[in-house]
């Protein structure tokens, strides 16, 4: 179902049984941003518990914070219209393919 491909070292191997076993549970929240009356450029969703938080690109970098937190391996972009997400471990990137 997903296509993985390294974003710079990190070998295949922790998340990719994650990311074919493991569906979103998605809580439709903004995110923690929202909660702290601050903006953010994209919104990323953990596949592990559902949390929202907002991109590398955001101030707060709350979805790499979660990671750090919860060691929550996974995350997929919360966008409209991107399919995609990243692997923090094993520092890759996926895409679903299509009809995936």
């Amino acid at each position: 179902r997903f296509l993985l491909a390294s974003s710079g070292g990190g070998a295949a191997g922790s998340c990719q049984a994650t990311l074919l076993q493991r569906t979103a549970r998605a809580s439709r929240t903004l995110g923690l941003c929202l909660a702290i009356g601050s903006r953010w450029v994209h919104l990323r969703l953990c596949l592990e518990c559902g949390h929202v938080g907002c991109s590398d690109s955001s101030p707060n970098t709350h979805a790499t914070k979660h990671y750090h937190a919860t060691k929550h391996p996974v995350m997929r972009s919360f966008e409209r219209g991107e399919d995609w997400g990243y692997c923090y471990p094993d520092d890759m990137f996926y895409e679903t393919r299509p009809g995936g």
